[in-house]
């Protein structure tokens, strides 16, 4: 069994919960996850089995799209609505589409984040979640992330009241918090805020429309319909140029040997060589040999 299984997370799992109950399900041990998602947030977790996980972390770099709800009024420990409050404003606030979007506009790019000290980052080998739980505070790194759309979903003119919610979308890359984007979206209008709920409705070339969940997934195995929802690994690589191999360098390309660089990776940075469309190997630029470029992944059991 070697594919992706595009599962719908849902609300009160951890992403380790759902490779446990997978490796039951399916009956194997090679099963891994492409991303962490909190436990109070649900959406899109594709899940890497058998050969696939090879290709584990290209899916956990690839960007992502979530659906947030922001609440403008209150700062919490976690930054969302799970934490204690640490700042709360109370007055009448007052904001219009036009300042969201404004807000919204100067946090969209290459943006600096400081991880929250409820977060899996490690620092000086313990995660910041580990020093939080023990009421330690320790110099968090920041970090840059990219922002690639910040989107108002809500569609009032204006927001008003003690505390002011709205939606949001957002397309990000790779180690972006959404929680701590609430809050700088809250600091850009002048008050506390955090996120209040959470979906991730996309993660790389997988979306809500591809996803089963845990139950539709044991309904699957038991009607021996399993291989009708694991997507093939070629599906997953779909973003990167395929090349169909030669009989000429079939070979080198098996046996996984350094080669003249194919001018396709001038324009992207992997290219995926293949026979008959199944992926046999994944080749990159050589890092140290220029001119040349190395296998980075292969897959001899798919040919």
């Amino acid at each position: 069994m070697n594919g992706i299984l595009p599962l719908w997370k849902e609300k009160g799992m951890t992403s380790h919960d759902c490779v446990f109950k997978l490796r039951k399900i399916l009956r194997t041990k090679k099963v891994g996850h492409t991303g962490t998602l909190d436990p109070q947030v649900e959406g899109v977790l594709p899940i890497c089995i058998g050969q696939a996980t090879r290709i584990a972390e290209y899916l956990t770099d690839a960007g992502k799209t979530y659906e947030a709800v922001v609440s403008i009024g209150r700062t919490t420990e976690t930054e969302d609505a799970e934490g204690e409050t640490v700042e709360q404003d109370i007055s009448y606030k007052k904001v219009t589409k036009q300042q969201l979007l404004d807000a919204l506009a100067t946090l969209t790019g290459v943006i600096e984040q400081t991880p929250p000290m409820y977060s899996a980052v490690k620092v000086n080998g313990k995660r910041l979640y580990e020093y939080a739980r023990k009421g330690e505070t320790v110099e968090r790194p920041s970090r840059k992330v990219t922002i690639y759309s910040l989107e108002l979903l809500s569609d009032e003119e204006v927001y008003e009241g003690n505390e002011i919610t709205f939606r949001i979308r957002i397309a990000c890359s790779k180690g972006t918090y959404i929680r701590t984007l609430a809050v700088q979206i809250g600091e850009q209008l002048g008050y506390p805020a955090h996120m209040a709920s959470l979906v991730r409705t996309a993660s790389g070339t997988f979306s809500a429309k591809n996803c089963v969940t845990l139950k539709q997934v044991e309904e699957s195995v038991n009607e021996d319909k399993i291989n009708e929802i694991i997507l093939p690994i070629e599906y997953a690589l779909s973003s990167y140029p395929f090349i169909e191999i030669t009989q000429s360098i079939e070979k080198q390309i098996l046996n996984g040997q350094i080669l003249p660089i194919h001018a396709l990776l001038k324009e992207n940075d992997k290219i995926v060589f293949s026979k008959g469309d199944k992926a046999l190997a994944v080749y990159v630029p050589h890092p140290s040999k220029e001119g040349l470029m190395k296998p980075e992944k292969m897959f001899p059991e798919l040919s």
